[in-house]
């Protein structure tokens, strides 16, 4: 079987980039996303299965520390109990449901769209920027947008699936086509 080969083209702001995929793409897409999700997946289950998760030290020490843009935004979330209560559940059950997400390709969107969320928040309350902007929990947000952006849950993974299931006759995305901000 003959492969096609896939232009990319997208304008922004008057501005046009135009590319090709190679046909080894795909795997490393997938790959992208296997990693993220099995990241994820491992980070959370450590803090669900330790029990002693707490983020409470980390935003009212380390941020403030480091000289961040957002340290004050953290302080004042760790001096604030119900907000400490939220993120010591959010942050390692969040990572435990993306990272499955991701792994499975269900909800892929959705997953990487709240991983994005995640690696930002970490990227400016572990602000060091002694050899640049640019450091892990930047690209790894940059990882999860890519993930996101091509739509990475239709290769080998559910969203394939799901985006096909029918309702009424009709795929579920073209009867809803919202979901496709969720899929993919």
């Amino acid at each position: 079987m003959a492969s096609q080969e896939v232009q990319l083209e997208s304008t922004i702001g008057g501005f046009t980039a135009r590319g090709k995929l190679h046909t080894l793409s795909v795997w490393f897409i997938l790959a992208l996303r296997v990693m993220m999700g099995l990241a994820f997946l491992q980070s959370g289950l450590d803090k669900v299965l330790s029990g002693s998760f707490s983020a409470g030290g980390y935003l009212t020490g380390a941020v403030p520390n480091n000289g961040g843009p957002a340290a004050d935004l953290f302080v004042a979330m760790g001096n604030t109990p119900w907000f400490v209560d939220f993120v010591n559940i959010a942050v390692p059950w969040g990572e435990v449901f993306i990272g499955l997400g991701l792994v499975f390709g269900a909800l892929t969107r959705l997953a990487a769209f709240w991983g994005a969320f995640m690696m930002l928040l970490f990227y400016l309350g572990n602000w060091e920027i002694e050899h640049g902007y640019i450091n892990g929990d930047f690209a790894y947000m940059l990882v999860f947008l890519s993930v996101a952006a091509f739509g990475a849950g239709r290769i080998l993974g559910l969203d394939a699936y799901i985006e096909r299931y029918e309702i009424g006759g009709e795929p579920l995305v073209e009867r809803y086509p919202w979901t496709r901000f969720l899929l993919g």
